[in-house]
């Protein structure tokens, strides 16, 4: 049974500071975590070959993370009733291929909906290199299923992403997920049992395991970067998505495009179950020789 969260005992929380060295090998097995080289329309090599190897830039989601720190029972959250419900990214600096990153997190903002509903918790992680070189920022917000009634706000703070052209898309990309694909992704440090567990998950009210939203994430972020910056992940500079539904692994994810000049404007959905699972999409892509 849900319960509300403990907002004091919320915002005293420290999440642990985290450092990550990664290499290729980290980098590829990311890549294979968001689907990347399922689909033969797609050449997806550089983002799975060493040899050239390209970094996908949401993979400074999992970079300088303490895991899914919300099971830590000093933050006051039901962690089993926690999703994803936005999150917004911002790479200063391209991903290396190799190197050592650090990421602070915080707890900045807690919104109310009321007893018996939801709570909203926005964190930011900060990632940057041991010297303090600032590589990315990760803001993170996330719905506690009956975790409201604690007596804060309704709503957080800041601007809403923004309402899609009212017009046809420009584009259109399929990518298939795979039924292990929530299997491989959970080895790059969010291990919620959600993702994995058929019990855990009849248990909270799924049928069965989702996928991580945050794998969602890639899925998308490879569909922008290969239709909207030549397949050049470099290019991608920024992107921000509003969760809508849980994707299941097998769904393929069709990715509905607007583009105007450097900004793009995109939403999701699984086909076969005619479910939209992102909305509000929003990215930023650097003109070719500019990354």
């Amino acid at each position: 049974m849900s319960r509300p969260l403990d907002a004091e005992k919320l915002l005293a929380y420290r999440v642990p500071a985290a450092t990550d060295d990664y290499d290729p090998r980290d980098a590829i097995l990311y890549a294979l975590g968001i689907g990347a080289g399922l689909s033969d329309a797609i050449d997806e090599t550089s983002l799975l070959f060493e040899r050239r190897l390209q970094v996908v830039p949401t993979m400074a989601v999992v970079l300088g993370t303490p895991g899914f720190w919300a099971m830590d029972p000093a933050c006051g959250i039901d962690w089993a009733n926690v999703l994803y419900a936005e999150e917004r990214l911002r790479i200063l600096q391209p991903l290396d291929p190799s190197g050592t990153l650090v990421g602070a997190s915080r707890v900045t903002d807690l919104a109310d909906k009321g007893p018996g509903k939801s709570a909203l918790i926005r964190s930011t992680k900060d990632l940057h290199t041991p010297s303090g070189t600032m590589i990315a920022e990760a803001v993170s917000t996330w719905i506690v299923r009956g975790g409201g009634g604690f007596g804060g706000n309704r709503e957080l703070p800041g601007d809403p992403l923004p309402e899609l052209p009212d017009r046809d898309p420009d584009l259109s990309v399929d990518l298939p997920t795979s039924l292990n694909q929530a299997a491989i992704y959970r080895l790059s440090g969010d291990r919620n049992p959600l993702h994995i567990d058929p019990e855990f998950a009849r248990g909270v009210g799924f049928d069965r395991p989702i996928l991580h939203g945050l794998s969602t994430l890639g899925v998308t972020a490879r569909a922008v970067i290969h239709a909207c910056c030549a397949s050049d992940a470099s290019r991608l500079r920024e992107i921000a998505v509003r969760f809508t539904a849980p994707v299941l692994p097998g769904d393929t994810i069709r990715t509905l495009i607007w583009q105007d000049g450097q900004h793009v404007q995109f939403r999701a959905e699984a086909i076969e179950r005619g479910v939209r699972v992102i909305d509000n999409g929003t990215a930023l892509c650097l003109p070719a020789g500019q990354a």
